[in-house]
């Protein structure tokens, strides 16, 4: 496969102890250090926002009707857990158009820039942006997604406008620790990358990942984690690739610690199971956060995961996953569409027999390799 190069932008906290982690600044050096005691933190990751033409037309009726575009409404549902990690971790799996569009769906998607502006306003702090649609708008389109997120200061990581800045690690600091993204895909669904631009887009390869999660490591990263857009579409099981990627990259250690310490997939448009691989946890698949009307109504179901970080007794040593969680979420078709938090929603109305059967089926696939044996458990809020 083609290699990548890692994209993001090192970011350092506000002095003070925020609710939330502030981040600001770019660079490649790891942010400062706050003095006094270890401090954990939490981390949330949501699957594939992929806007299909539904989503954009609701988008225009919350706004008002005309050419603008506001998503906020449609995620205000799932705003209270994401806002309250210390660091949230999304996935744009499509490019952005022109503030006035135009905008397209499926094959070839070009999403209102407006996304990331909710994005933000809903809590997250950085997304993954290597996937099979990262080039469906060209370079132009990489430009315009990544510029439109600087200026909504969501940080990105996946695909970059420049080799300058394709070479930098994204570096976020949570609690007293300083946590790296990475982010790759399998594939580009067959456009080739733009010509000079090598860097353009990260694609799969192992030995790159892991080059890059020692990099990371270097640059002053105590957790790595990997966003990784792999699977076989509508396929609730991970399949073969998913399967022996996750154990090599798990199993690759240095200076006594693995390299990479979280796995989190998205792709496949259904949820998938979580489970520990040699140690590490490893989320196969998220499933869609936003979609719309799609081929199989699963599309808009998904989770989101949260796992507690706490520092480790020793200097140099692994941190560690202390709790496990993972929230059952769905985009209600309404009208209007809306991602609801299908727990919150059950403890308000416990008689939606829907949500709950949605809710179920999540929670099967999710637990489907054994993860409650190692202590992932589901949470309502």
């Amino acid at each position: 496969m083609a290699l990548g190069a890692l994209l993001g932008a090192a970011v350092t906290a506000c002095s003070g102890p925020p609710p939330k982690s502030a981040l600001t600044g770019v660079g490649t050096a790891a942010p400062a250090r706050p003095s006094g005691p270890q401090r954990g933190f939490t981390l949330v990751a949501s699957g594939d926002v992929i806007p299909y033409p539904t989503i954009m037309k609701q988008a225009q009726q919350d706004a008002g009707g005309g050419s603008a575009h506001d998503f906020r409404k449609l995620l205000a549902g799932v705003q209270p857990v994401v806002s309250a990690a210390d660091i949230a971790l999304c996935h744009m799996e499509t490019p952005y158009g022109e503030p006035d569009g135009p905008f397209t769906g499926y094959p070839t998607f070009v999403s209102p820039p407006q996304v990331a502006e909710a994005l933000k306003d809903t809590g997250y702090d950085s997304c993954s942006t290597a996937s099979n649609h990262t080039l469906d708008a060209g370079a132009a389109g990489i430009r315009r997604t990544l510029d439109t997120m600087d200026r909504a200061r969501l940080r990105h990581v996946g695909s970059a406008r420049s080799a300058q800045e394709a070479s930098k690690p994204a570096l976020l600091r949570a609690g007293s620790a300083t946590v790296a993204q990475l982010s790759y895909t399998y594939g580009t669904n067959g456009i080739p990358l733009p010509e000079g631009m090598p860097w353009a887009v990260n694609r799969i390869d192992p030995d790159r990942i892991l080059a890059d999660a020692r990099a990371a490591r270097r640059d002053g990263a105590d957790v790595v984690v990997l966003s990784v857009h792999w699977g076989t579409e509508w396929q609730e099981e991970p399949d073969r690739m998913q399967l022996d990627l996750a154990d090599r990259l798990t199993r690759s250690r240095s200076g006594g610690r693995p390299d990479i310490d979280l796995v989190i997939g998205t792709h496949n448009h259904v949820p998938q199971a979580y489970e520990k691989v040699n140690g590490t946890w490893v989320v196969h698949g998220l499933g869609d956060q936003v979609a719309g009307v799609m081929q199989d109504p699963r599309g808009n179901h998904g989770s989101i995961a949260r796992f507690t970080f706490e520092p480790p007794r020793e200097e140099g040593q692994r941190w560690t996953v202390k709790k496990a969680e993972f929230i059952p979420q769905m985009t209600d078709r309404g009208p209007p569409w809306r991602v609801v938090n299908l727990g919150e929603a059950l403890r308000r109305d416990p008689g939606r027999k829907d949500y709950r059967r949605v809710r179920d089926g999540i929670r099967k696939a999710v637990l489907s390799r054994g993860a409650a044996a190692d202590g992932l458990t589901m949470a309502d809020r």
